[in-house]
């Protein structure tokens, strides 16, 4: 006999991403933050470095979001690094390869972050699956006997 017993009960095999604004607003304070940070601390005028603190930043913003809140992460990032870590600060600029590859790289970053949470909550999820698939086979296994 066959007995049907629901997964969901108990903590949630995969768990909700956080929602888009909050993932936004966070880039918005954070991005803030470690730009006027890196600014105070090493000084204006250096985007390379800039550019690698905010691709850590978005990575790790991308663990608790979903895919959709990607590229305004990385819009959100790129403005302050474009506004504040490029020398006159307070003034944007477009030149065309040089932000296309910046944006490319917090874009990515954000990607990377979110696909890696995905892969890392899917292998818990997956690890915790038959130990429960397990558990309902058992008891619907009777011992045969030749």
């Amino acid at each position: 006999m066959i007995e049907w017993v629901s997964l969901s009960n108990g903590s949630r095999p995969v768990p909700r991403p956080v929602s888009t604004s909050r993932v936004w607003a966070t880039a918005f304070v954070g991005a803030l933050v470690l730009v006027a940070l890196l600014n105070t601390t090493v000084g204006p005028g250096r985007p390379g470095l800039a550019l690698t603190a905010l691709s850590l930043f978005a990575v790790v913003l991308g663990f608790p979001a979903s895919f959709t809140a990607a590229p305004g992460t990385a819009v959100m990032c790129w403005l302050f690094l474009n506004g504040f870590a490029v020398p006159p600060a307070g003034t944007f600029s477009w030149i065309g390869h040089r932000d296309t590859f910046w944006l490319a790289c917090l874009l990515s970053a954000a990607l990377i972050g979110t696909a890696l949470a995905r892969l890392a909550n899917a292998r818990a999820a997956y690890r915790r699956l038959p130990a429960a698939g397990a558990a309902v086979a058992d008891l619907g296994d009777e011992p045969h006997t030749p």
